[in-house]
């Protein structure tokens, strides 16, 4: 992906300077990356979660129970745009 494409699906103006400065660092990322490719996780456990700053293991897996809902009032109470008891947001096609 060209970094003129990155910056317009971000919705930031890009200069031709910047593109020069940041296509040889895309590449870069984009090559190390890639490395992945070539590990083999063949008999690798998937995780189910990360690790603490600490480096100790997380607990990820909970019950999974229903709990109480925000309620439409509350949901949009701080919404900068309700309309008719919706989130109101940009047309986007």
């Amino acid at each position: 992906m060209d970094v003129k494409q990155v910056a317009r699906l971000a919705h930031l103006d890009i200069t031709d300077e910047e593109v020069a400065l940041y296509t040889p660092q895309m590449a870069d990322i984009v090559k190390y990356i890639e490395q992945l490719d070539e590990l083999d996780t063949e008999n690798v456990e998937p995780m189910l979660g990360g690790l603490t700053a600490e480096g100790e293991a997380t607990p990820t897996i909970r019950e999974d129970e229903p709990g109480g809902s925000l309620g439409q009032k509350a949901a949009l109470s701080q919404a900068p745009s309700a309309v008719e008891g919706h989130f109101q947001v940009p047309k986007i096609l």
